[in-house]
């Protein structure tokens, strides 16, 4: 009996020494990290919005966080497969994912995400913010915003508009233009605004609703036309394109950007990726490029995980309601 008892004692006392193993060296990896290269999702297409921000950060907050960052594009199904990849991730801050406010609509959206979106992700920080450009392929015989929109109402039946799936930002703006015309457009949609964007260039279809940051190229090409930016005010890049209002239809979206890790990464990975992003944000060439396409970091009052957590759970619900009144039904995730 008492050699009994002296080995139960025996196994306690092991089964304590490895929990209290691991408590120690669970907040040592975490300040050691990074251990590796960082691996950033881009739920979209190489050469859309997203991508770009991504790999505009990622240069900078590689040199910060002394490890490579590895930009990968999971694109399909409205941003929802590259979000769905960082859920299933190790919650260790080495898989991160860049996405904007398609994220908090798809909820609403989709009703098989394979995730909870309110619980799935640890926000790291706000990155950009935007207009949306409507813009239409040369050919069309509008030329400038007052034109187009009685334009679009009236052949709406016969106008195709682009956007990057279910869900995506030039989606979500497209819902928005819809609703403001009272029409329906046949909606073409691809994996990212990327291909949506070169088959505007090239005539396969009229329209398509893009962040600033991959439309103002090509307007300033003069390889499409810009009609009206979503914003309330003209952008500086785009002076003589009217907002939405002064062209005669009313149209609110202003776009952002978040970082994202999943849930359960440890604080001190998070503050460490929250800092590096910060320091991304405050480099002028990061800046120059971001005003010169029609965008702009947050201000620095906004730069915390917390204000990034509190402008998610708001967006979930705008977009809850918004596409509820805009008749907007959830689908499945194909």
């Amino acid at each position: 009996m008492i050699a009994g008892l002296r080995r139960l004692l025996a196994t306690r006392r092991s089964a304590l020494a490895g929990l209290m193993a691991f408590a120690l060296c669970a907040p040592a990896a975490a300040q050691n990290f990074p251990t590796k290269p960082i691996t950033l999702i881009v739920p979209f297409a190489a050469g859309g919005p997203s991508d770009v921000i991504a790999r505009l950060l990622g240069e900078h907050m590689g040199r910060t966080l002394g490890q490579q960052v590895v930009v990968e594009n999971v694109a399909g199904a409205g941003g929802t497969a590259g979000a769905k990849r960082l859920a299933s991730a190790d919650a260790d801050g080495h898989t991160l994912l860049i996405h904007h406010l398609a994220l908090a609509a798809a909820p609403s959206l989709y009703s098989n995400l394979g995730y909870d979106t309110q619980t799935a992700f640890a926000p790291v920080g706000l990155v950009n913010t935007g207009p949306m450009v409507i813009a239409g392929k040369l050919a069309l015989p509008p030329v400038d915003g007052k034109a187009f929109f009685p334009f679009a109402k009236q052949q709406a039946d016969k106008l195709t508009i682009a956007h990057a799936g279910v869900g995506s930002n030039a989606h979500l703006c497209a819902v928005l233009l819809s609703q403001a015309l009272g029409v329906k457009f046949a909606q073409v949609a691809y994996r990212g605004t990327g291909p949506a964007m070169n088959d505007l260039v090239a005539g396969q279809v009229d329209v398509l609703c893009d962040q600033s940051t991959t439309a103002v190229p090509q307007i300033q090409g003069d390889k499409i036309r810009a009609y009206a930016v979503t914003s309330a005010e003209r952008l500086d890049v785009l002076p003589n394109v009217p907002t939405a209002e002064q062209a005669g239809t009313r149209i609110d979206m202003t776009i952002w950007h978040g970082l994202y890790a999943p849930k359960g990464t440890p604080t001190a990975a998070l503050d460490k990726l929250n800092t590096a992003l910060a320091g991304a944000l405050k480099q002028p060439t990061v800046l120059e490029r971001f005003k010169a396409v029609g965008t702009s970091a947050f201000p620095q009052a906004e730069w915390s995980r917390e204000a990034h957590a509190k402008r998610f759970a708001a967006e979930i619900a705008k977009w809850a309601a918004s596409l509820k009144a805009a008749g907007v039904t959830q689908q499945t995730v194909n």
